[in-house]
């Protein structure tokens, strides 16, 4: 390999505002991140589903061919 072409890769940390930190590396280096997959709700198992009631009637309303009607 040719000296002086990949870039540094040093070890970093990386640490989420829930106090997990994960030891890995990185040509960035250090850095802190809002969430990580040990507090995010989809994969905690904690996700909550939006209210979706009356959307697909609202849909079929505004779309929905009325009978009689020439389809073209």
């Amino acid at each position: 390999m040719k000296p002086d072409v990949h870039p540094v890769y040093p070890p970093a940390r990386i640490s989420c505002a829930c106090g997990n930190v994960i030891e890995t590396r990185s040509t960035r280096g250090s850095f802190s991140v809002e969430i990580c997959s040990n507090c995010h709700p989809f994969f905690t198992g904690k996700y909550k589903l939006m209210d979706t009631q009356g959307r697909i009637d609202r849909f079929k309303k505004k779309y929905d061919v009325k009978k009689g009607a020439a389809k073209s």
